[in-house]
């Protein structure tokens, strides 16, 4: 069994092809970097995988159940969480309440307009345990607005945590963190169960090494190395694209 298999997959937006036959095979309870420099490909492979776009061709397997045309909302169901690269919460709301709304998409509560929300003792109670794995259960009641960025972040985390998800995608986690917050955010991530597959892009590549154990190098949608980190690091593709050498 493999947790994520993605074969063959195409995207083109107009004559610009951004994905270009991208095959992928992540094991269960592994952790998996992509890496690629701007414009490679890596934020709409993961729009394609969590169904926000739809591929021109190729299919996506989720825990060997093909989910390629199956709706961005039912994958949620099967098991796939996410976060984004620019954080989308909720300012005005608190920090607790933006991670039960996150809760209630996946409830059958949410289709009962008459609920009164802050009253459902479980959705309270699950999104207190996922503040608490991030370390923010002490400022659970705080408005979003009045947080720090690398709070936001952990915020952003414990929402998709809190939906127990069998695959976390996680899109730039350590982007614009201060050395402080990146070691918050990296001993979070360390702590995650395997039980969960997790799958990240990111920048910050001192971070980012010490977490996956295999990487995947795109370049202009085509996936041109992939390996340990050893053999990645070592491969002249990776230094060409990086380094122009």
């Amino acid at each position: 069994m493999t947790a994520l298999t993605v074969n063959s997959l195409c995207k083109s937006f107009g004559g610009l092809r951004v994905t270009a036959d991208v095959n992928l095979s992540v094991a269960p309870g592994e952790r998996r970097l992509i890496i690629g420099p701007n414009g490679a490909g890596k934020t709409t492979l993961f729009n394609l995988i969590t169904g926000e776009l739809a591929p021109d061709s190729g299919s996506i397997h989720l825990f060997d159940q093909e989910i390629t045309r199956v709706a961005s909302r039912r994958r949620a169901h099967l098991g796939m969480a996410r976060t984004y690269q620019i954080i989308t919460l909720f300012p005005q709301d608190t920090i607790l309440r933006n991670v039960m709304l996150a809760l209630l998409g996946l409830s059958p509560l949410r289709w009962n307009p008459l609920i009164r929300f802050e009253q459902q003792r479980q959705l309270r109670d699950q999104a207190s345990d996922a503040l608490k794995r991030v370390g923010l259960a002490h400022i659970a009641e705080r408005p979003l607005s009045q947080t720090s960025y690398g709070e936001r972040r952990r915020v952003e985390i414990a929402m998709a945590l809190a939906q127990s998800p069998k695959l976390l995608l996680l899109d730039e986690p350590f982007a614009g963190l201060s050395i402080d917050e990146r070691r918050d955010v990296q001993q979070l991530l360390l702590a995650i169960p395997r039980e969960v597959t997790i799958v990240m892009i990111e920048h910050n590549m001192d971070v980012a090494l010490e977490f996956a154990e295999k990487i995947t190098l795109l370049h202009f949608g085509e996936v041109i190395v992939e390996g340990t980190r050893a053999e990645v690091v070592d491969n002249p593709r990776t230094r060409e694209v990086y380094l122009g050498e």
